[in-house]
């Protein structure tokens, strides 16, 4: 049996590039996975819901088992649901990926303060606000297993 056997794994970024990738394989290994997407383009313009579907229907297609979220996870409330829709589908998290990131597609002179800050919340604080909002749920359970399970993964 695998060891991601039957486990709930969030993956933030997970509509396309490695989030995708680690989603297919960790869900070929007995994942329950959590796609995770908003479906901008890189450097986080404009946003399509049909990119992290897309990735569940392809899990599912595997014979895994997956959800959808696309949810920004850079505001506490978009951390708060992807943990929500974990807990909806599976009872519950036990491994966090935050993979998502966005890139500014011009050179660092030429982007604005309004644009390094959207960077900041997508590839730093995405990461904070996903494992805070996992905690909870995390403390709850310590008690009624020998060690955490939770996993971050950055």
């Amino acid at each position: 049996m695998s060891i991601c056997a039957q486990r709930t794994i969030i993956i933030t970024g997970a509509g396309g590039g490695l989030g995708r990738s680690h989603a297919l394989e960790l869900a070929r290994r007995g994942a329950r996975i959590v796609v995770n997407d908003l479906g901008g383009s890189v450097s986080g313009d404009g946003s399509d819901k049909g990119a992290a579907q897309k990735v569940v229907e392809e899990i599912e297609a595997l014979g895994g088992e997956a959800v959808a979220n696309t949810d920004s996870v850079s505001t506490p409330e978009g951390g708060a649901s992807v943990v929500q829709t974990a807990v909806d589908a599976f009872g519950t998290v036990d491994i966090v990926i935050n993979n998502a990131a966005i890139y500014p597609s011009k050179p660092f002179a030429d982007t604005s303060i309004e644009e390094h800050q959207a960077v900041q919340r997508v590839n730093v604080d995405a990461g904070i606000v996903a494992v805070q909002a996992a905690l909870p749920g995390m403390r709850l359970d310590i008690e009624h297993v020998e060690r955490p399970r939770l996993r971050v993964v950055e």
